[in-house]
């Protein structure tokens, strides 16, 4: 049975009233109110107080502050009236159907709530839906406007190069014309002082004359065959063999694994080739869309410009389509240590490491950036001994990095330091 509460205080005034109900040291998180417009409860185990009000309340402008030991009850009232008492006298009969009613009420208030909120947050999520189509429709006239304005500027340059072609044809026609009237002047001249030197000559006779077309013929002739004495003889054809060595790398062959950096090399064109049967629930996506590289490009912008978790949802896509292509584990791991997740950083880290093997330097930039994000994520957790060793397994792949030697004698200190203070 619960312990009935009678030492409460209350006021009023024409419009409201105030009631102060005692909380006998209990913490707000354990007191129940219910509260409608002609009944109130507060239940404090092993405490009850109940309020069967004289009147009708407001119950929606009813307000409760609960706090210092105490809860402080404002009921504006319905009528403008003073009561008698507080609470109304009733029989148990009353009083239980007061309780239904009140419960029943009480239930359906809650419910308009719970409807109201999940209308609101309906549309709030339209409302940023749409907001976000509004703004990828804005991006995209954005570029078509670039495209049409390029399109344009390449159309008129192309215009202009045409034009300057054309008045250039037409300059060197017209001093091709020139110079050919130039030549034809000075033939017709030639030929003319021949003939006048001919007519007016005593020892110019008929038979020994030659006509000038001939002799410029002659001429003609003899100069081509001057010029083809002076060309120089003919160079010899042969042939050159031209053979390379079938190296993809650039180290030395006596310095590398020939059999692991072709294993590497293959299991990479592999990846490229793969692609995976989720592709079929995904029909509704672009072409682009579905070319894990052009996705990972999209998450490596997200992320430069800070939208991790657009980045994270490109890189899960790009993997749902190609799930052998260890950027997409390693960019997405990055991801999740700038959103603070940071068992799925270490999981993408895992992942990432498992596919860039075999080992080789073609890979040995991207397995110490993934060694360096687990071993981060570790760090974060407090796991200083697994950060500690992904960082001596990244420093042994890049042994000179001065900022990667400089973060583990930083892990050793704090390791030394834990232990020092046990």
């Amino acid at each position: 049975m619960p312990v009935l509460v009678t030492d409460y205080l209350w006021t009023q005034t024409d419009s409201a009233v105030w009631l102060t109900v005692p909380l006998k040291g209990t913490k707000v998180s354990n007191v129940d109110i219910l509260s409608t417009d002609e009944y109130l409860k507060v239940h404090y185990p092993p405490y009850l107080f109940e309020a069967f009000l004289f009147e009708p309340v407001d119950d929606d402008r009813s307000t409760a502050k609960v706090g210092n030991g105490v809860a402080v009850f404002s009921m504006p009232k319905r009528t403008n009236k003073v009561w008698e008492h507080l609470m109304t006298t009733t029989n148990d009969k009353e009083k239980k159907e007061v309780r239904e009613r009140s419960l029943l009420k009480y239930q359906e208030k809650l419910s308009a709530q719970s409807i109201s909120k999940a209308k609101k947050q309906h549309a709030d999520k339209k409302y940023a839906l749409e907001r976000m189509m509004k703004l990828e429709k804005e991006k995209k006239d954005g570029i078509q406007k670039i495209k049409e304005k390029e399109r344009e500027k390449s159309t008129a340059e192309l215009t202009a190069w045409k034009l300057r072609q054309k008045q250039r044809a037409e300059q060197e026609d017209q001093l091709k014309d020139h110079s050919q009237g130039q030549s034809r002047d000075g033939l017709q001249s030639m030929t003319e002082k021949q003939e006048n030197a001919c007519s007016h000559g005593a020892s110019c006779k008929r038979g020994k004359s030659l006509p000038v077309r001939s002799n410029l013929k002659s001429d003609s002739e003899a100069k081509s065959k001057s010029k083809k004495k002076d060309l120089p003889a003919p160079r010899l054809v042969g042939n050159i063999q031209v053979t390379f060595t079938p190296r993809l790398f650039l180290t030395a062959l006596r310095e590398t694994r020939v059999i692991e950096e072709e294993e590497w090399l293959k299991q990479q064109a592999e990846a490229r080739r793969t692609g995976n049967a989720d592709v079929e629930e995904l029909e509704d996506l672009k072409r682009e869309e579905r070319n894990p590289d052009w996705l990972k490009d999209k998450g490596d912008k997200c992320f430069m410009t800070g939208d991790h978790l657009g980045a994270v949802n490109a890189y899960s896509l790009a993997i749902r389509l190609n799930r052998k292509i260890p950027a997409l584990y390693s960019n997405r791991s990055a991801c999740h240590l700038k959103l603070k997740n940071l068992h799925k950083a270490i999981a993408d880290s895992s992942q990432a490491l498992d596919l860039l093997i075999p080992p080789v330097c073609a890979n040995a930039a991207a397995r110490t950036r993934a060694h360096v994000r687990r071993g981060s994520a570790f760090c974060q957790l407090q796991l200083y001994a697994e950060g500690l060793h992904d960082y001596q397994a990244a420093l042994k792949i890049d042994p000179d990095n001065e900022a990667l030697q400089a973060d583990t004698q930083r892990i050793r200190e704090i390791i030394q330091g834990t232990a020092a203070s046990h």
